[in-house]
């Protein structure tokens, strides 16, 4: 009987489809498991096999759970806003949810094709207004939140405003703006309306603010430092500029320490643990107060050398520190405001990176020196950051690499504090180095010195002792149409949110997807797009009278919004409207057992979901901390890119292999142009591109046309694509699993190579014909033998422990050892052929159903009891022992193992090869020691 991989998958996709084979249920005696994917952005492109590697991961461990007996709980969805989907309605018109619509039937149809088992009941989108409302309602949440430092955790807002109006905020310990002043009970009584909202807004966990962003004007939106790459968008390539918006902001800032203390509790890799840490940045230390000289500003510096300020001989502000126009002198005014326009074009990110560029421009104004009072030039650098510490610097070249760097280009002084250190080479610092040269830090250990800097600066009234974070506070506004709309109106110019009751407040219709002619993000093209307070509707905006009609947000949220709590709607079995998940779902679910994505997600999605899990346990709304216990990130599957070689300056390519000293340029050919021996289709080359169709090709001696391979990150840009349906087209879905994890190790990246895919599915037929023979399935009830009984369960054991550690290319590998191994025992048993059936279903979930069924069983094989190893199987019965002659071992002897010693001497002795050697002499002495080794002496 032949393997027709095409009729058994599409046959039993349509049974799990059919009888909903994987739907979990929120009613189980089962203990609960949590599988779940990072869940992808439904692009028009579809698909590529580097795509579903960690999505049969993630499907192998949830099937090997539902074989072990747990419930469990494998959804699947789509992150469906996104920019892509909204460019492209820029350039065709098209609206993006016709276009998020066909694309995600796209990804349904090859998600299919792979037997995944995912729980489809629960599919979420996004995009989807009845999912959206739930992501406006936690915003309205933090909206209604402060952070309390004494509790450690969000508070309602309300309460904030009864200890307002009787005491004031004197007394208050928590998070707010830095510009937040005191007042009374009385006073604020006394405020306006209007004044309450403003000081209430510098205290809510979701605030409006001029904000330092990353500015696109191509995409006409915000962009986040990982959307950014090489200072350009990382969609597109476009310039990104930095400048000031008014934009909604997250206080996750708030959560900074909490956010470090919990990667102690979960189950992540060490390396991407160390990333949210860098990331969050903690750093010990002091803030400083400089004052310029010859003016009412203050200059707030950061440090954790507060012990090295006697050897601070500059200030460094940040270009786009709010001091630097205020104290620029006339004369310097020109330069300085030059600098900020050049360095507003390069992100964060890249000045982060580049060590070697040394730039900055002299203010003019000079600061005093809190203890020696001796003036302080100020300088402006790129070098330092607005959003790290206060975006200044008090500039130590002895001290610092960079400072001393920019001192020596600049020709600033340099002031050696440090005993017995030589600094005329290289900026030097270490933190047991010994303060020489100070007026009271002299030979005192680094702690000491450390306090003791930070007490006589207190005494001062000109610094503090302070932990600082790197992490700033998220932007969370897009200039976008194509994302979830805030629900907030402006009275009077401040926001007000929508009650609750009244959502979704679903995205308008608009002319065009592009910003206004005056700059105004997409919905301010909307003419349907303001609150009536009294109706509780959108109405036109003509209506809009500042009394009863106002004005709606024109912003709408980031792409990150949707994805930081996506894995709590899931849990809910069927889709409620009155709730974001039921507290039943959530106290069974709890949270993601087991979480598989990319490592690019490790300072965005990860720790804004991170974020949003806290606060939402904060305002007991979820039980749990920590969305994923266990984070595993899949390496990336490469592309083996194809080559052409056009020779400079002609409309002609020379084949690779007769490519000699002139110089040639490399094009990228789409790899579906060349077969597995490296030929290039020509014609087919030639019909691909017009400026191809007259070129002339100069072919090897055997008149073929050779391409050169390299390996490269596979993309649509590089012609490397190879599509997943092709694959289960002509191997089958099972063949495409298989070959995905036996590329190598999960976490690495690997090269695909079509042409290996043939060992895999080789492989599966050989599966295959192991249960049939002329026809027929062979699958008898006679007794196993020893032998096969020994490779079941060998091979147990090693899937098992290779599954539990997530090493799934060396259980291929098992597998095959396995199979060949009953082959040649002729293996025909029951006994040994149905748990292996169950022992594959994980890894190639099609056949082993079908096997399944054919030896008798009317259920999926999905949820049949995983075998149990059996050690007794593998040990040992016989040994097989080495025969030596006076210590040289000639040939060997199996014999069993529970022989005595004279048992065994016989069986040696009368052996007809022990006869030859002797030639008829009687041995002096035979040394038999059991169980390893027979020596015949004399």
């Amino acid at each position: 009987m032949q393997y027709n991989f095409k009729e058994i998958e599409a046959k039993w996709q349509q049974y799990w489809a059919k009888n909903q084979t994987f739907k979990a249920s929120n009613h189980s005696d089962k203990q609960k498991f949590y599988v779940l994917d990072m869940f992808p952005y439904p692009s028009g492109a579809g698909l590529h096999v580097g795509h579903p590697l960690g999505y049969i991961a993630s499907d192998i461990y949830a099937r090997f759970k539902r074989h072990q007996g747990f419930n469990v709980l494998h959804p699947q969805g789509y992150d469906s806003f996104g920019l892509p989907a909204e460019q492209y309605a820029i350039q065709t018109g098209q609206h993006p949810a016709i276009t998020t619509k066909t694309n995600i039937a796209r990804y349904r149809e090859q998600l299919d094709k792979m037997g995944f088992s995912f729980d489809w009941s629960r599919e979420v989108r996004t995009s989807d207004p009845n999912y959206y409302r739930w992501t406006q309602w936690i915003f309205i949440q933090l909206f209604e939140s402060y952070y309390c430092n004494d509790a450690q955790q969000a508070r309602p807002i309300a309460e904030l405003e009864e200890v307002f109006a009787k005491e004031g905020n004197a007394n208050i310990n928590a998070v707010c703006d830095e510009d937040v002043v005191s007042f009374s009970g009385e006073d604020w009584k006394n405020y306006a309306d209007k004044e309450k909202q403003a000081i209430l807004l510098k205290y809510r966990l979701t605030y409006l603010a001029e904000t330092e962003v990353n500015w696109c004007p191509q995409l006409g939106t915000v962009l986040a430092n990982d959307e950014i790459v090489n200072g350009v968008s990382e969609r597109g390539g476009y310039p990104v500029i930095r400048k000031k918006m008014k934009q909604w902001s997250m206080r996750i800032s708030a959560y900074a320490e909490r956010l470090l203390q919990g990667l102690d509790a979960i189950d992540w890799t060490e390396s991407l643990k160390e990333s949210q840490r860098n990331w969050i940045g903690k750093s010990v230390g002091a803030e400083v107060e400089f004052r310029v000289q010859n003016s009412e500003f203050r200059v707030q510096v950061f440090t954790t050398r507060p012990d090295t300020i006697f050897g601070a001989t500059f200030m460094t502000l940040a270009p786009e520190h709010d001091l630097v126009l205020k104290i620029t002198t006339p004369d310097q005014k020109e330069a300085v405001e030059a600098y900020i326009e050049k360095t507003s074009k390069r992100s964060e990110r890249d000045r982060m990176a580049d060590v070697k560029t040394i730039s900055g421009v002299f203010t003019g104004a000079y600061a005093e020196h809190p203890f020696t009072k001796e003036p302080v030039p100020i300088w402006i650098g790129d070098y330092v950051l607005a959003s790290y510490g206060t975006g200044a610097v008090m500039a130590v070249p002895c001290g610092d690499q960079r400072d001393y760097d920019f001192a020596k280009h600049y020709n600033i002084p340099i002031k050696n504090i440090f005993k017995d250190i030589d600094i005329s080479e290289n900026a030097y610092a270490e933190k047991d180095c010994v303060i020489d040269n100070s007026d009271f830090l002299n030979d005192l250990p680094y702690k000491k010195a450390t306090k003791r800097a930070i007490f006589e600066l207190e005494k001062l009234g000109q610094g503090k002792g302070k932990t600082n974070y790197r992490l700033r506070d998220a932007v969370f506004s897009r200039q976008r149409y194509w994302g979830e709309p805030f629900p907030v109106y402006y009275k009077d110019g401040m926001p007000q949110m929508i009650d609750e009751k009244h959502l979704p407040i679903q995205l308008p219709e608009v002319e065009k997807y592009l910003p206004t002619e005056e700059g105004e993000p997409p919905l301010g093209r909307a003419d349907v797009w303001a609150w009536d307070t009294e109706k509780n509707e959108v109405v036109s905006n003509d209506l809009i009278d500042e009394e009863r009609v106002f004005p709606l947000e024109l912003n709408t949220m980031p792409g990150w919004a949707g994805s930081s709590w996506y894995f709590f709607r899931y849990m809910e079995d069927s889709i409620r409207d009155e709730v974001f998940a039921s507290q039943e779902a959530l106290d069974y679910w709890q949270n993601v057992d087991l979480y598989i994505g990319g490592s690019e997600h490790a300072t965005g999605h990860l720790l804004y979901a991170r974020f949003w899990t806290k606060f939402l346990k904060d305002r007991n709304l979820v039980p749990i901390e920590e969305p994923f216990k266990k984070l595993i990130n899949q390496g990336m599957i490469l592309g083996e890119s194809a080559f052409v070689y056009r020779i400079k300056g002609e409309n002609r390519f020379v084949s690779k292999d007769l490519i000699g000293e002139g110089k040639v340029q490399p094009i990228h050919t789409d790899v579906s142009f060349v077969n597995l021996s490296n030929e290039l289709d020509v014609e087919a080359f030639k019909h691909w591109r017009p400026e191809f169709k007259e070129a002339e090709f100069l072919l090897n001696e055997n008149g073929k046309y050779i391409v050169g391979r390299e390996v490269e990150k596979m993309s649509k840009s590089k012609y490397n694509v190879v599509n997943p349906d092709d694959i289960c087209e002509d191997f089958g879905a099972d063949t495409l699993r298989m070959y995905e994890m036996f590329l190598g190790p999960l976490e690495q990246a690997k090269p695909w190579n079509t042409a290996g895919i043939t060992g895999v599915h080789n492989f599966i037929k050989k599966l295959w014909k192991l249960y049939h023979s002329n026809d027929a399935l062979v699958v008898s009830e006679e007794k196993t033998s020893k032998e096969s009984l020994k490779t079941l369960h060998k091979t147990i054991k090693k899937v098992t422990e290779d599954i539990e550690n997530f090493s799934f290319n060396t259980s291929v590998s098992t597998f095959m050892i396995c199979v060949n191994e009953l082959t040649a025992q002729k293996c025909t048993s029951r006994e040994v052929l149905e748990p292996l059936a169950v022992l594959i279903a994980p890894y190639a979930p099609h056949i082993a159903e079908e096997l399944w069924q054919k030896m008798g069983h009317q259920e999926s094989i999905s949820r049949v009891a995983y075998p149990k190893f059996d050690e007794k199987h593998l040990v040992e019965s016989n040994k097989n022992y080495p025969i030596s002659f006076n210590g040289k071992m000639r040939f060997t002897l199996d014999l069993p193992l529970d022989l005595s010693k004279e048992e065994i001497e016989k069986a040696v002795m009368q052996d007809e090869r022990t006869q030859k050697q002797l030639e008829g002499r009687t041995p002096k002495k035979v040394i038999v020691v059991p169980g390893k080794i027979v020596n015949i002496v004399g």
